[in-house]
């Protein structure tokens, strides 16, 4: 899946690279009659997938041509920078995205954060009784097979969990992280919960496995995963006097857990070939928030 900050672990491309393909021209305005075209850039991670699909139902509903992006985090930034993407709305800050803010942060806006939770975690099923923190763990380590179900072994989660979490709690010999994928991880802790199975599993916020089960995070009193970033909208420089109606939206727009969660579902999982119709879905569910960014 995703991440850095400690999950992360998609790097900047090579300098070199151009931007992929032909971008939407931007210039001109929602009120002065001019372009109605924009391009939101994106990164394939879930839940930039969901909130940038949703945002292209919405605006197109609004009478705009919109155009979706996906290039790495450096490129994303350079195109926010040089005018080429309009909008971006998965910067993580402000330790995730810190170096490009530093690099291109004079030539963006930041509109507004609307995820304010985006955070690590240890978590097991709500049924699970008598462990509530990771200092719980090493006591209970037979619970759970005396393994931690984790995730790709290049994570930065799984680096913070090896490097971190186990030395820190006492979980040296007691109880090992088993690395494998993403939807690895996920098909184990769907199959524990279906059979009331205790587990212990590596995940973050957001995620719409915390929409689909009732999951507990583990206290971390040792902080070794890191404290919660805000998702940040970020455009090029301009874009709130070029699309001032769209920039106001955009400033209003909030996710919780359970939405977000329910969005990535849909769009991810119940529509993994048509996004769109994900977004749409979600919508209809949720007739009354587009009122919401108005």
């Amino acid at each position: 899946m995703r991440f850095s900050k400690l999950l992360r672990t998609t790097t900047a491309a090579a300098a070199g690279l151009m931007l992929a393909g032909t971008m939407a021209a931007c210039g001109g305005g929602d009120e002065s009659g001019g372009s109605k075209e924009l391009t939101i850039g994106y990164i394939n991670w879930d839940e930039a997938v969901a909130a940038s699909n949703l945002w292209k139902v919405i605006l197109e509903d609004e009478g705009y041509e919109v155009e979706l992006e996906e290039l790495e985090p450096g490129l994303i930034f350079e195109g926010l920078s040089n005018g080429d993407i309009d909008f971006f709305l998965d910067g993580w800050l402000p330790t995730t995205h810190a170096s490009y803010i530093e690099k291109y942060g004079d030539s963006l806006e930041q509109v507004g954060v609307w995820y304010d939770n985006a955070s690590l975690s240890i978590a097991v099923p709500s049924y699970v009784e008598d462990v509530n923190s990771l200092a719980d763990l090493a006591d209970n380590a037979d619970t759970f097979g005396g393994e931690i179900i984790g995730i790709e072994e290049g994570a930065g989660l799984t680096k913070a969990t090896q490097e971190q979490v186990i030395p820190t709690y006492g979980l040296d010999g007691v109880m090992k992280l088993v690395t494998s994928s993403t939807p690895a991880m996920l098909e184990e802790l769907d199959t524990a919960i279906a059979n009331e199975e205790p587990i212990v599993v590596t995940l973050w916020h957001p995620h719409w496995a915390y929409a689909n089960y009732d999951l507990k995070d583990l206290e971390d009193p040792e902080g070794t995963l890191g404290t919660a970033e805000e998702i940040t909208t970020l455009a090029r420089e301009g874009f709130g006097a070029d699309f001032a109606d769209v920039n106001a939206m955009l400033a209003k727009f909030k996710m919780d857990d359970q939405q977000l969660g329910e969005l990535e579902e849909l769009v991810l999982n119940q529509n993994p070939d048509d996004h769109i119709a994900g977004a749409e879905a979600w919508l209809e569910a949720n007739p009354d928030f587009v009122d919401t960014l108005k």
